[in-house]
């Protein structure tokens, strides 16, 4: 049974070193939620000469990623709700430092790929689960807690691709050492989860099922472009409706806040039986939208799935184009920080900027120009122009936060919002798979970075089109009816 508002609100405060405690594993998790990608980038052209390994397999290497985001993110809401979100963070804290510590020692590729499975698998399942944690411990203070964690993140993936280079020559040169140092930083992740594994928040109870949302419920957007947490903030918590800004820039409440006005119109408080069923019309009606009708909904997976692309393709493969190129290794690994630290402002002007709008179709064209541009750079004058091309590459990796604003602005309620994320998101990580792969394909037939850059540069032109007809102002509720 639920405990009513007035229940929940006479529970005790939770002591402030437990809450110190939270902040500090918030940190540290999202400080280890690219390294593992982003410290790969940086050494990819030692990783492949240390095991042997082909242009084509690397490919396969940096489409492992949205992979294990896609297989292993929907577990986590299951696994938490078993175990506790603190719990099976924790748990993917040990994973990603196991894999790190594992994977450079494999002896050859498919150890290698096994090992960085391992490590995504911990990250996929802390990318869902982190807004819960947030969520469930700082309810009135969610959005400076979800900077402080975007910022972390930011942090993270450049610092791993501006310092494994000269890390690795501090080492004495092995790439095994300069990728295996990032398993202390996860390892280091693990320990504040352990004394919270039992530890709650005062207000557990709002969000019913032990804080864990249903599939499709979770997400935080981050910078640096593409996050992989599978969905756009919504928050469906028994009785507790969050206003949401949906298409022409107004606000719409859940069903149980509608509910509660009409109740205190007529006169009297809404009860806590009315919220529960409330949010189980809200439920109904996600159960009986049938989302693949809506070409909103269609345009929004492509675009994210194409924006996932462009950002793991990035990732995996711009230090090694510039390295290419005649940039030293460890400039290379800079510029690539570069491109990942863009997203630190700009994830959070770009959602400002798209609520405001009826129509976010001006944004995607202005995030596919630089895009093209930094492509063309890249095409005509990767040197010469290093430092240019890695900037406009990452104002275009900034499609992701605007991606999930969009997912919020597309639904009229938060279930609507719920079904919208999960299918756009599960279905654009499953786009994004041979994007990588295929990019290491061409590189090693061809001999060179001029058909994967064409390629990419290609793929822009249909991101910015679905773009704009995601960003049209329409509703996914009324497409899926007609």
């Amino acid at each position: 049974m639920r405990r009513s508002a007035a229940s929940r609100a006479a529970l005790p405060a939770p002591r402030a070193w437990t809450t110190r405690l939270v902040v500090v594993g918030i940190v540290l998790t999202a400080l280890n939620l690219r390294p593992a990608i982003t410290s790969l980038g940086a050494l990819l052209e030692e990783v492949r000469d240390g095991l042997g390994m082909s242009a084509g397999v690397a490919g396969l290497l940096t489409s492992v990623p949205p992979l294990c985001f896609a297989v292993f993110g929907v577990m986590a809401p299951r696994l938490a709700r078993r175990f506790g979100p603190g719990a099976v963070v924790c748990a993917g804290m040990a994973a990603i430092a196991t894999g790190l510590a594992v994977r450079p020692y494999a002896g050859n590729a498919a150890g290698f790929l096994a090992g960085s499975a391992l490590a995504l698998m911990g990250i996929a399942v802390s990318n869902v689960l982190m807004p819960v944690i947030v969520k469930r411990w700082f309810p009135d203070r969610v959005g400076s807690m979800t900077g402080l964690y975007s910022m972390a993140l930011a942090l993270g993936t450049s610092s791993a691709a501006a310092v494994t280079v000269p890390m690795t020559d501090a080492l004495g040169g092995s790439w095994r050492a300069g990728l295996t140092v990032w398993a202390a930083l996860a390892a280091a992740a693990v320990l504040p989860w352990i004394p919270l594994l039992r530890a709650r928040p005062a207000d557990s109870g709002t969000t019913g099922g032990g804080g864990v949302p249903a599939a499709g419920q979770r997400g935080m957007p981050g910078a640096g472009g593409e996050q992989g947490s599978p969905a756009g903030g919504v928050r469906a918590s028994a009785g507790v409706a969050e206003p949401r800004p949906v298409a022409g820039g107004t606000t719409a409440s859940t069903v149980s806040g509608t509910k509660a006005s009409a109740a205190g119109a007529s006169g009297r408080a809404a009860g806590p039986g009315e919220a529960v069923s409330a949010a189980a019309v809200g439920r109904g009606a996600a159960e009986g939208l049938r989302i693949t009708r809506s070409r909103t909904a269609w345009a929004l997976a492509v675009f994210f799935g194409l924006q996932a692309t462009a950002a793991y393709v990035t990732m995996g493969w711009m230090a090694q184009i510039f390295r290419d190129a005649g940039v030293p290794a460890g400039t290379a690994g800079v510029l690539l920080a570069v491109t990942m630290v863009m997203g630190v402002p700009l994830a959070f002007v770009i959602p400002s900027l798209a609520t405001r709008l009826p129509n976010q179709g001006p944004i995607v064209i202005a995030l596919g120009i630089s895009g093209l541009a930094g492509y063309a750079g890249l095409w005509l004058a990767p040197a010469a122009g290093a430092w240019a091309w890695a900037v406009l590459l990452g104002v275009a990796n900034c499609s992701f936060p605007l991606a999930l604003t969009m997912v919020g602005m597309r639904a009229r309620t938060g279930a609507g919002v719920a079904k919208l994320s999960a299918f756009a998101q599960s279905t654009g990580y499953l786009i994004s798979i041979p994007g990588p792969l295929l990019v290491g394909v061409l590189y090693q037939h061809s001999g060179g970075w001029g058909l994967p850059i064409a390629l990419m540069a290609g793929l822009m032109v249909p991101q910015i089109a679905v773009g704009i007809l995601a960003g049209r102002n329409r509703i996914v509720e009324d497409e899926a009816r007609r």
